[in-house]
This record gives structure tokens, sequence and C-alpha cells, in this order.
């Protein structure tokens, strides 16, 4: 099941099984000067039918967008045994439901998907980093606006750190950061065709975000290796977070007027129960990495995590789970942020196309509504 199909060099369509690993995917396109639409910290070890089960997100979902977009056909296996071949190449195609979508996301629990047809964009010539100290987390924000006037197009991924987060990757990786001490970081990709047009392009925001006042501190990097450890700070912020001992970990979307106070709200009701809570995430697509660390699991703390993290996000109609997906943990919560109508309805095709139930079972819905 980690065979390439086939490849279409002038449209960028790869067709391929489920089984193949992400980053065997971007190397074997790298040959074409393509890449694969989606990056992940896991890409070395996840699977491409994982990946679109679960509508994996990643750092390049600001440039290329999200699977339900880049995935252009599925062949999917029924629970029945029924194979539905939906594996079209086609970037157009308007006849009846768009069947495909209905798996991506779904984790697994309305089929299982056996191949894949994607979008597979140009691969950048150039690609150039910029990581900014700030003061605050409204600064990120602004560095943000800056950053999508600045650099337009070949703005490709904005990532943001706290304070906590860079503490966490020094002392448990002893990882090492180009800038001092500040309470915010942000790190800012772009990639393009001409080396030296976006390099200058993103010194001209270097120098507009420290004359306004939205950094205070900033470095550019273009040479590859350097690029490798500037984006391990934020990468190898979840393996840092197992040193710790116990880690509660959960993944939302907010509004990013919301953003970070989630964070401070979590502080001030954990207190001494948490040994950090850090923060990080993809501010691009508003998608926020919340992670608390204990030495222990104790039932305390995560009565004071749970359900209070979820009344949270849904007071902001956010999502309480932005790329994770519910899975078995969060699916009594899906209340949350979908309607009774909207579950209900999920409820009837899984019931329509799985009504026995043995697809991934336990997972998504809650047990009450599918009795």
């Amino acid at each position: 099941m980690n065979q390439i199909i086939s490849l279409d060099q002038v449209s960028g369509i790869l067709v391929c099984q489920s089984g193949c690993i992400l980053e065997a995917l971007d190397h074997y396109l790298s040959n074409y000067e393509l890449t694969m639409p989606l990056d992940l910290g896991a890409k070395g070890s996840c699977q491409i039918g994982g990946n679109v089960s679960t509508n994996a997100g990643g750092i390049r979902l600001l440039r290329y967008g999200s699977l339900h977009g880049n995935v252009l056909g599925l062949e999917v296996v029924l629970p029945n045994g029924e194979i539905v071949d939906c594996l079209t190449t086609l970037r157009k195609d308007n006849t009846g439901y768009d069947l495909k979508q209905l798996f991506i996301g779904a984790e697994g629990t309305l089929g299982i998907i056996t191949a894949v047809s994607i979008l597979c964009p140009p691969q950048p010539k150039s690609v150039s980093v910029a990581l900014l100290g700030c003061e605050t987390f409204d600064s990120i924000l602004q560095v943000f606006k800056s950053s999508k006037l600045y650099l337009g197009e070949i703005l490709s991924a904005f990532e943001f750190m706290d304070s906590q987060s860079m503490i966490l990757v020094k002392e448990n990786l002893k990882l090492n950061s180009p800038l001092v001490d500040y309470p915010f970081y942000a790190l800012v990709e772009c990639s393009g065709s001409n080396a030296h047009h976006d390099e200058e392009k993103l010194m001209s925001l270097l120098h507009a975000v420290l004359d306004k006042g939205e950094a205070l501190d900033g470095c550019i990097v273009t040479d590859s290796a350097k690029i490798k450890n500037i984006w391990s700070l934020r990468e190898r912020c979840a393996e840092a977070l197992m040193y710790d001992g116990y880690c509660y970990k959960y993944d939302v979307s907010l509004p990013l007027s919301a953003f970070y106070q989630l964070v401070l709200d979590m502080r001030d009701r954990l207190g001494a129960n948490a040994t950090r809570v850090v923060a990080y995430g993809h501010v691009g697509d508003g998608n926020l990495h919340l992670n608390i660390t204990s030495r222990q699991y104790s039932k305390t703390t995560f009565d004071l995590i749970e359900p209070f993290v979820f009344e949270w996000v849904a007071k902001y109609r956010g999502s309480i789970s932005a790329e994770h997906g519910l899975g078995l943990k969060k699916r009594e919560y899906i209340h949350h942020s979908k309607t009774p109508s909207a579950v209900a309805l999920m409820a009837a095709v899984k019931k329509t196309i799985d009504p026995k139930g043995i697809m991934n079972p336990y997972k998504v819905l809650p047990e009450s509504i599918l009795r």
C-alpha cells in the first residue's frame, strides 16, 4: 500500500496508495521540482492516507490551503467491502455530490482510504526565514498583518511561540536561539522563485516591523542548515514537552482577537497545579496548540482543565479540534463546536454508510447519538 501510481508532471497531480510516507512523497516530488501541499513535524512517519483521514493541517496550510482543497480524488473501501472509486485527477468536476469530502477528516469512521489523488504545487526555488522577538501577543498580530502586506504571495508560514515554549526547548533539548529572551517570538517563512527578490522583501519587512516597534529584535537566515535550526525551535516543542513528565494537549482554533487570552486564563486557573502552560501554533490559520505539563498525571489538574477549556473555546465560537480530530477523548464534547442539528446529520451519514458501526468505532461521534 505504499506505491506511487502516477504523476502528471505538467499539472502536478500525484496519485498514490494510502500507505506512502509523507516525507518519501516529498522526496520523490523534489525530483520533478514539485512539493507536497502539507508539511508536518511527523512527516518522517505519517502516511498520506492517515493525513487525509484526519485532514492534517501543518505549517504549509497558510500558503497552500487544507486537504479539502488539495485532494482531488480518493479510493475508499466501505464497511460492506465495496470499493468506491472517486480517484479522479480532474480539478473541475461538478457532477453531483463531492463524495470524497465525506472521508477527508472522518478519521476512518466511514471507510478506509486506499488511494489518493492530490494536487502538488511547484517546489520553491528559494526559502528564507525570519525569527522575531516581540513584547506582546498583540505585537505578534501586528507583525502578521505587516507580513501579509510586505511579503504577499511568498509568505508561506507564520508561527508563534511564547517565552515558555522557548524556555522549554532550551532546557529540555538544549537548543539555542539566535535571539535573547523575549515574551513572544514570530517565525516568518517566505518561499518563492527568486532568492534575491525574496530576501529583499523579507529584509524590508524586518526593517518595517523594527521601525514601527512591532518587533524588538530579529534575524534573517537563508542557509538551509540555519533554516533547519530555526524551525527546530518550533517543530520540536512537542518533543520537549515529554521531558516534563505528563502533558495535557489541546489543539484549538480561535479568532485571533481571543487567541492568547485562553493561555493567560489557563495559567491563572491552574496556578501551582501545572509545571508549565506552554503555547505555540499557526497564527496564519488561527490554530493554537495549548500544552500543560506536570510531573505526573493528576485528576485534580485534569478537572481544572476539562471541560473548562472546551467551554472557553465555545464561548468565542472556536473549534475544540483545529487539526488533530476528535478521536476517542473529545467525541463527547463535539457539541461545543457543532450544533445539535449538525451532529444529528453526521450521525445519519454514519448510520447510512456504516449501519453496523464497525469502522473505527467509538470515535468522532458521541455514543449516545449512535444508539
